[in-house]
Protein backbone atom coordinates (compact mmCIF):
# COMPACT_ATOMS: atom_id res chain seq x y z
CA UNK A 1 0.00 0.00 0.00
CA UNK A 2 2.75 2.41 -0.75
CA UNK A 3 1.64 6.48 -0.44
CA UNK A 4 3.01 8.77 -2.40
CA UNK A 5 5.24 10.48 0.02
CA UNK A 6 3.73 14.14 -1.48
CA UNK A 7 0.28 12.84 0.43
CA UNK A 8 2.22 13.27 3.51
CA UNK A 9 2.16 9.43 3.69
CA UNK A 10 -1.63 9.59 3.80
CA UNK A 11 -1.31 9.95 7.80
CA UNK A 12 -4.22 11.61 9.82
CA UNK A 13 -4.38 12.78 13.78
CA UNK A 14 -6.27 9.51 14.89
CA UNK A 15 -3.94 6.53 14.03
CA UNK A 16 -5.51 3.69 12.01
CA UNK A 17 -4.19 0.42 13.04
CA UNK A 18 -5.05 -1.38 10.23
CA UNK A 19 -3.51 1.01 7.52
CA UNK A 20 -0.45 0.78 10.53
CA UNK A 21 -0.16 -2.98 10.15
CA UNK A 22 -0.60 -2.51 6.31
CA UNK A 23 2.23 -0.18 6.23
CA UNK A 24 4.58 -2.33 8.47
CA UNK A 25 3.94 -5.58 5.47
CA UNK A 26 4.95 -3.14 2.87
CA UNK A 27 8.12 -2.03 4.12
CA UNK A 28 9.33 -4.75 5.92
CA UNK A 29 8.38 -6.87 2.31
CA UNK A 30 10.02 -3.77 -0.13
CA UNK A 31 12.59 -1.93 1.95
CA UNK A 32 15.88 -3.20 3.23
CA UNK A 33 15.46 -2.02 7.06
CA UNK A 34 18.56 -1.05 8.46
CA UNK A 35 19.31 -3.14 11.73
CA UNK A 36 21.27 -1.32 13.46
CA UNK A 37 20.40 1.41 15.93
CA UNK A 38 22.04 5.31 15.55
CA UNK A 39 25.60 5.91 16.77
CA UNK A 40 25.83 6.14 20.31
CA UNK A 41 22.07 4.73 21.07
CA UNK A 42 21.93 1.93 23.66
CA UNK A 43 20.23 -1.64 22.81
CA UNK A 44 18.25 -1.04 26.06
CA UNK A 45 17.60 1.42 28.88
CA UNK A 46 17.22 0.60 32.44
CA UNK A 47 15.93 2.51 35.91
CA UNK A 48 12.97 3.92 37.53
CA UNK A 49 11.58 5.46 34.06
CA UNK A 50 11.31 1.99 32.61
CA UNK A 51 8.63 0.39 33.45
CA UNK A 52 5.39 -1.60 31.88
CA UNK A 53 2.04 -0.43 32.51
CA UNK A 54 0.40 -4.35 33.33
CA UNK A 55 2.59 -4.69 36.14
CA UNK A 56 3.97 -1.20 37.70
CA UNK A 57 1.08 -0.76 40.61
CA UNK A 58 3.14 -3.67 42.04
CA UNK A 59 6.20 -1.98 42.47
CA UNK A 60 5.29 1.78 42.91
CA UNK A 61 2.23 3.41 44.40
CA UNK A 62 2.03 6.86 42.56
CA UNK A 63 -1.01 7.96 44.45
CA UNK A 64 -0.53 10.52 47.49
CA UNK A 65 -3.76 11.13 49.72
CA UNK A 66 -4.32 14.31 50.74
CA UNK A 67 -4.77 13.79 55.06
CA UNK A 68 -6.86 16.33 56.94
CA UNK A 69 -3.80 17.91 58.36
CA UNK A 70 -2.75 18.69 54.67
CA UNK A 71 -6.48 20.01 53.30
CA UNK A 72 -5.94 22.16 56.64
CA UNK A 73 -2.52 23.76 56.10
CA UNK A 74 -3.38 24.48 52.37
CA UNK A 75 -7.15 26.18 53.39
CA UNK A 76 -4.53 28.38 55.84
CA UNK A 77 -2.33 29.20 52.58
CA UNK A 78 -5.04 30.21 50.64
CA UNK A 79 -6.31 32.53 53.19
CA UNK A 80 -2.91 34.16 53.75
CA UNK A 81 -2.45 34.84 50.21
CA UNK A 82 -5.92 35.96 50.14
CA UNK A 83 -5.20 38.39 52.59
CA UNK A 84 -1.75 40.04 50.98
CA UNK A 85 -3.77 41.56 48.20
CA UNK A 86 -1.21 39.85 45.23
CA UNK A 87 -1.81 38.93 42.21
CA UNK A 88 -2.19 35.64 41.16
CA UNK A 89 1.46 35.34 39.24
CA UNK A 90 2.98 36.00 42.67
CA UNK A 91 2.14 32.48 43.71
CA UNK A 92 5.00 30.85 45.07
CA UNK A 93 6.16 28.74 48.44
CA UNK A 94 6.43 31.56 50.05
CA UNK A 95 3.50 33.17 49.54
CA UNK A 96 1.26 30.35 49.55
CA UNK A 97 3.15 28.48 52.74
CA UNK A 98 2.79 24.61 53.12
CA UNK A 99 4.90 24.81 56.54
CA UNK A 100 5.03 20.80 56.72
CA UNK A 101 3.17 19.68 53.01
CA UNK A 102 6.09 20.85 51.44
CA UNK A 103 8.50 18.10 51.92
CA UNK A 104 6.10 15.84 50.75
CA UNK A 105 5.59 18.04 47.77
CA UNK A 106 9.45 18.09 46.87
CA UNK A 107 9.49 14.67 47.17
CA UNK A 108 7.13 14.83 44.74
CA UNK A 109 9.02 16.50 42.48
CA UNK A 110 12.07 14.10 42.67
CA UNK A 111 10.04 11.56 41.89
CA UNK A 112 8.81 13.03 38.96
CA UNK A 113 12.47 14.09 37.72
CA UNK A 114 13.98 11.34 38.85
CA UNK A 115 12.13 8.32 39.87
CA UNK A 116 9.12 6.66 37.75
CA UNK A 117 8.45 10.34 36.50
CA UNK A 118 4.73 10.60 37.56
CA UNK A 119 2.70 10.92 40.33
CA UNK A 120 -0.89 11.85 41.25
CA UNK A 121 -1.74 14.17 44.61
CA UNK A 122 -5.57 13.25 45.52
CA UNK A 123 -7.98 14.62 47.52
CA UNK A 124 -8.42 18.44 46.82
CA UNK A 125 -12.10 19.18 47.75
CA UNK A 126 -12.89 21.26 44.78
CA UNK A 127 -16.18 21.94 44.79
CA UNK A 128 -15.59 23.80 48.08
CA UNK A 129 -13.67 26.25 46.70
CA UNK A 130 -14.83 28.93 43.92
CA UNK A 131 -13.51 28.72 40.56
CA UNK A 132 -10.76 31.71 41.78
CA UNK A 133 -10.03 29.75 44.59
CA UNK A 134 -9.29 26.57 43.48
CA UNK A 135 -6.88 28.04 40.54
CA UNK A 136 -5.03 29.81 43.66
CA UNK A 137 -4.78 26.62 45.52
CA UNK A 138 -3.87 24.48 42.22
CA UNK A 139 -1.01 26.92 41.37
CA UNK A 140 0.05 27.51 45.01
CA UNK A 141 0.29 24.16 46.29
CA UNK A 142 1.95 23.09 42.66
CA UNK A 143 4.56 25.95 43.31
CA UNK A 144 6.27 23.66 45.59
CA UNK A 145 6.81 20.98 43.23
CA UNK A 146 7.77 23.77 40.63
CA UNK A 147 7.99 27.21 41.13
CA UNK A 148 8.65 28.87 37.50
CA UNK A 149 4.98 28.60 35.51
CA UNK A 150 5.38 28.82 31.71
CA UNK A 151 3.01 30.07 29.12
CA UNK A 152 0.67 28.24 27.12
CA UNK A 153 -0.93 31.49 25.13
CA UNK A 154 0.80 34.57 24.23
CA UNK A 155 -2.30 36.50 24.01
CA UNK A 156 -5.45 37.06 25.98
CA UNK A 157 -8.13 38.87 24.78
CA UNK A 158 -6.42 40.20 21.69
CA UNK A 159 -3.32 41.35 23.77
CA UNK A 160 -0.13 40.04 24.33
CA UNK A 161 -0.07 38.13 27.33
CA UNK A 162 1.22 35.30 29.50
CA UNK A 163 -1.08 33.10 29.98
CA UNK A 164 0.05 30.22 32.26
CA UNK A 165 -2.74 28.23 33.15
CA UNK A 166 -4.95 26.83 30.03
CA UNK A 167 -8.47 24.55 30.70
CA UNK A 168 -9.18 21.58 29.07
CA UNK A 169 -12.33 21.22 27.91
CA UNK A 170 -14.76 20.21 25.06
CA UNK A 171 -15.41 23.54 23.48
CA UNK A 172 -16.47 22.61 20.31
CA UNK A 173 -20.17 23.38 20.19
CA UNK A 174 -19.26 26.79 20.83
CA UNK A 175 -17.29 27.52 18.47
CA UNK A 176 -16.43 27.10 14.14
CA UNK A 177 -14.45 24.10 13.09
CA UNK A 178 -11.81 26.33 11.38
CA UNK A 179 -11.68 28.01 14.83
CA UNK A 180 -10.34 24.56 16.92
CA UNK A 181 -6.38 24.05 17.64
CA UNK A 182 -6.50 20.91 18.68
CA UNK A 183 -8.17 18.14 20.36
CA UNK A 184 -7.31 19.89 23.43
CA UNK A 185 -10.88 21.98 23.39
CA UNK A 186 -12.70 18.68 22.13
CA UNK A 187 -14.05 15.50 23.43
CA UNK A 188 -12.18 13.24 21.07
CA UNK A 189 -9.72 10.75 22.18
CA UNK A 190 -6.36 12.34 22.65
CA UNK A 191 -3.68 10.35 21.37
CA UNK A 192 -0.04 9.69 22.87
CA UNK A 193 2.44 12.70 22.76
CA UNK A 194 3.68 15.18 24.78
CA UNK A 195 3.15 18.47 25.58
CA UNK A 196 5.63 21.47 26.36
CA UNK A 197 7.66 22.60 29.09
CA UNK A 198 9.71 20.33 31.68
CA UNK A 199 6.03 19.02 33.94
CA UNK A 200 2.31 18.92 33.14
CA UNK A 201 0.44 19.81 35.85
CA UNK A 202 -3.37 18.61 35.44
CA UNK A 203 -6.11 19.36 37.98
CA UNK A 204 -9.73 17.86 37.66
CA UNK A 205 -12.25 20.24 38.23
CA UNK A 206 -14.99 18.08 36.68
CA UNK A 207 -15.66 14.45 35.56
CA UNK A 208 -17.69 13.88 32.51
CA UNK A 209 -20.44 11.45 32.27
CA UNK A 210 -18.34 8.64 30.21
CA UNK A 211 -14.85 8.03 28.91
CA UNK A 212 -12.10 10.81 29.39
CA UNK A 213 -9.40 8.30 30.54
CA UNK A 214 -5.95 9.33 31.39
CA UNK A 215 -3.51 7.59 30.27
CA UNK A 216 0.66 7.66 30.42
CA UNK A 217 3.46 5.78 28.72
CA UNK A 218 6.94 5.27 29.91
CA UNK A 219 8.93 6.84 26.74
CA UNK A 220 11.91 4.72 27.95
CA UNK A 221 9.96 1.41 28.16
CA UNK A 222 8.57 2.35 24.38
CA UNK A 223 12.23 2.77 23.37
CA UNK A 224 13.25 -0.53 24.28
CA UNK A 225 10.92 -2.20 22.48
CA UNK A 226 10.93 -0.55 19.42
CA UNK A 227 14.97 -1.28 19.50
CA UNK A 228 15.05 -4.54 19.69
CA UNK A 229 12.42 -4.98 17.17
CA UNK A 230 12.83 -2.21 14.43
CA UNK A 231 15.94 -0.49 14.93
CA UNK A 232 15.49 1.32 11.70
CA UNK A 233 12.60 3.20 13.74
CA UNK A 234 14.82 4.35 16.55
CA UNK A 235 17.17 5.73 13.52
CA UNK A 236 14.10 7.40 11.49
CA UNK A 237 12.86 9.08 14.89
CA UNK A 238 16.53 10.55 15.43
CA UNK A 239 16.66 12.67 12.68
CA UNK A 240 14.74 15.46 11.76
CA UNK A 241 11.29 16.04 10.93
CA UNK A 242 9.26 18.95 9.60
CA UNK A 243 6.97 20.42 12.07
CA UNK A 244 4.13 22.49 11.15
CA UNK A 245 4.73 25.99 13.01
CA UNK A 246 0.89 26.82 11.87
CA UNK A 247 1.90 30.11 10.59
CA UNK A 248 -0.30 32.60 9.30
CA UNK A 249 2.27 32.67 5.59
CA UNK A 250 1.47 28.45 5.59
CA UNK A 251 5.30 27.98 4.70
CA UNK A 252 6.74 28.10 8.48
CA UNK A 253 8.13 24.69 9.84
CA UNK A 254 11.36 23.20 12.09
CA UNK A 255 13.10 20.55 11.33
CA UNK A 256 14.15 18.53 14.64
CA UNK A 257 13.79 14.78 15.83
CA UNK A 258 11.45 13.72 17.69
CA UNK A 259 13.79 10.99 19.88
CA UNK A 260 17.38 12.21 21.65
CA UNK A 261 19.64 10.48 23.82
CA UNK A 262 22.02 11.73 26.29
CA UNK A 263 24.84 9.82 27.27
CA UNK A 264 25.69 10.20 31.45
CA UNK A 265 27.64 13.00 32.26
CA UNK A 266 29.45 13.84 35.59
CA UNK A 267 26.57 16.10 36.50
CA UNK A 268 23.61 14.47 34.72
CA UNK A 269 22.66 10.62 34.26
CA UNK A 270 21.87 8.64 30.98
CA UNK A 271 18.45 10.29 29.69
CA UNK A 272 16.15 9.71 26.65
CA UNK A 273 13.94 12.59 25.71
CA UNK A 274 11.00 12.24 23.42
CA UNK A 275 9.00 15.72 22.11
CA UNK A 276 5.98 16.22 19.71
CA UNK A 277 2.29 16.51 19.39
CA UNK A 278 1.33 14.61 16.41
CA UNK A 279 -0.95 17.84 15.24
CA UNK A 280 2.28 19.49 14.07
CA UNK A 281 2.61 16.41 11.88
CA UNK A 282 -0.22 15.86 10.87
CA UNK A 283 -2.46 19.01 10.69
CA UNK A 284 -6.04 18.49 12.78
CA UNK A 285 -9.93 19.05 11.67
CA UNK A 286 -9.47 22.26 9.67
CA UNK A 287 -6.06 23.72 11.33
CA UNK A 288 -4.74 21.91 8.05
CA UNK A 289 -0.97 21.31 7.83
CA UNK A 290 0.45 23.10 5.37
CA UNK A 291 1.16 22.82 1.90
CA UNK A 292 4.22 24.24 1.80
CA UNK A 293 5.79 21.95 4.06
CA UNK A 294 7.89 18.96 3.24
CA UNK A 295 5.68 15.79 3.54
CA UNK A 296 6.66 12.90 5.96
CA UNK A 297 8.19 9.61 4.49
CA UNK A 298 6.31 6.17 4.89
CA UNK A 299 9.18 5.79 7.47
CA UNK A 300 8.20 8.52 9.31
CA UNK A 301 4.50 7.83 8.61
CA UNK A 302 5.59 4.15 10.59
CA UNK A 303 7.42 5.45 13.24
CA UNK A 304 5.08 7.90 14.33
CA UNK A 305 2.36 4.81 14.46
CA UNK A 306 4.61 2.91 15.94
CA UNK A 307 4.93 5.12 19.31
CA UNK A 308 1.33 5.47 19.48
CA UNK A 309 0.74 2.30 19.26
CA UNK A 310 3.60 0.59 21.59
CA UNK A 311 2.72 3.34 24.19
CA UNK A 312 -1.76 2.63 24.19
CA UNK A 313 -0.25 -1.46 24.65
CA UNK A 314 1.97 -0.33 27.78
CA UNK A 315 0.21 2.66 29.31
CA UNK A 316 -1.34 2.57 32.59
CA UNK A 317 -4.88 4.32 33.37
CA UNK A 318 -4.34 6.82 36.32
CA UNK A 319 -7.77 6.14 37.15
CA UNK A 320 -8.41 10.43 37.64
CA UNK A 321 -11.12 12.00 39.66
CA UNK A 322 -12.37 15.14 40.62
CA UNK A 323 -10.14 16.83 43.02
CA UNK A 324 -6.71 15.16 41.70
CA UNK A 325 -3.50 16.79 40.23
CA UNK A 326 -1.51 15.04 38.08
CA UNK A 327 2.35 15.79 38.09
CA UNK A 328 4.13 14.03 35.08
CA UNK A 329 7.77 14.53 33.43
CA UNK A 330 7.10 15.82 29.95
CA UNK A 331 10.41 14.80 28.58
CA UNK A 332 10.02 10.87 29.53
CA UNK A 333 6.09 10.39 29.71
CA UNK A 334 3.65 10.09 26.97
CA UNK A 335 0.30 10.91 27.44
CA UNK A 336 -3.26 10.10 26.16
CA UNK A 337 -6.63 10.52 26.48
CA UNK A 338 -9.18 8.72 26.04
CA UNK A 339 -12.64 10.18 24.16
CA UNK A 340 -15.47 11.49 26.59
CA UNK A 341 -19.22 12.36 26.64
CA UNK A 342 -20.93 15.19 28.51
CA UNK A 343 -23.94 15.60 30.06
CA UNK A 344 -25.83 18.58 31.47
CA UNK A 345 -25.46 17.40 35.29
CA UNK A 346 -21.37 16.24 34.56
CA UNK A 347 -18.36 18.00 32.46
CA UNK A 348 -14.77 17.17 32.03
CA UNK A 349 -12.71 20.00 32.94
CA UNK A 350 -9.17 20.47 33.50
CA UNK A 351 -6.49 22.97 34.35
CA UNK A 352 -3.31 22.72 32.97
CA UNK A 353 0.30 23.92 34.09
CA UNK A 354 3.34 23.70 32.20
CA UNK A 355 5.79 24.06 35.08
CA UNK A 356 9.96 23.99 35.97
CA UNK A 357 11.88 23.54 39.06
CA UNK A 358 15.61 24.55 38.75
CA UNK A 359 16.45 22.04 41.37
CA UNK A 360 16.22 19.14 39.66
CA UNK A 361 15.59 20.59 35.86
CA UNK A 362 17.15 18.39 32.91
CA UNK A 363 19.63 19.57 30.51
CA UNK A 364 17.67 19.99 27.08
CA UNK A 365 19.33 19.72 24.04
CA UNK A 366 20.44 22.15 21.49
CA UNK A 367 17.62 21.54 18.86
CA UNK A 368 14.52 22.04 21.61
CA UNK A 369 15.81 25.56 23.37
CA UNK A 370 13.72 27.36 21.06
CA UNK A 371 10.79 24.84 21.75
CA UNK A 372 11.53 26.05 25.68
CA UNK A 373 12.20 29.11 25.58
CA UNK A 374 8.84 29.63 23.81
CA UNK A 375 6.79 28.56 27.29
CA UNK A 376 10.00 30.04 29.91
CA UNK A 377 11.68 33.08 28.44
CA UNK A 378 10.48 36.45 29.35
CA UNK A 379 7.61 35.40 31.54
CA UNK A 380 6.51 38.20 33.83
CA UNK A 381 4.52 39.06 36.90
CA UNK A 382 2.75 41.85 35.09
CA UNK A 383 2.08 39.85 32.19
CA UNK A 384 0.61 36.82 34.00
CA UNK A 385 -3.17 35.92 33.18
CA UNK A 386 -4.59 33.06 34.95
CA UNK A 387 -8.04 32.86 33.13
CA UNK A 388 -11.29 31.44 34.91
CA UNK A 389 -13.25 29.80 32.20
CA UNK A 390 -12.10 28.14 29.12
CA UNK A 391 -11.73 29.59 26.15
CA UNK A 392 -10.58 29.25 22.80
CA UNK A 393 -6.05 29.63 22.35
CA UNK A 394 -3.92 30.44 19.48
CA UNK A 395 -3.19 27.61 17.12
CA UNK A 396 0.39 28.43 16.63
CA UNK A 397 1.39 27.83 20.34
CA UNK A 398 4.24 25.40 21.10
CA UNK A 399 2.57 21.96 22.03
Amino acid sequence: MAVSATENAGLEYMPDYDQYLARVKHRQETEKLDQHLPKGFPASLSGDLVWEGKDLADRYNWNYHLTGEDLDEIEQALQHFKSCGKSMGELTPETFPLPKLHAVLRQISDEVHNGHGFKVVRGLPVDSYTREDNIIVYAGLSSHVAPIRGRQDNKWQGKPADVLVAHVKDLSHTCGSEDIPGPVVTAEKQVFHTDSGDIIALMCLGEGESGGESYIASTCHVYNILAARRPDLIKTLSEPWPFDDFAPSGDQYKLRPLLYYQPATDSDPERLIIQYSRRNLTGYWDCKRSANIPPLSEAQAEALDAIHFTAEQHAISLDFHKGDIQFANNLSILHARGAFTDSNQKQRHLLRLWLRDPEYEWTKPRDLQERFDRVYAGVTVENSVFPLEATIRSKNVAT
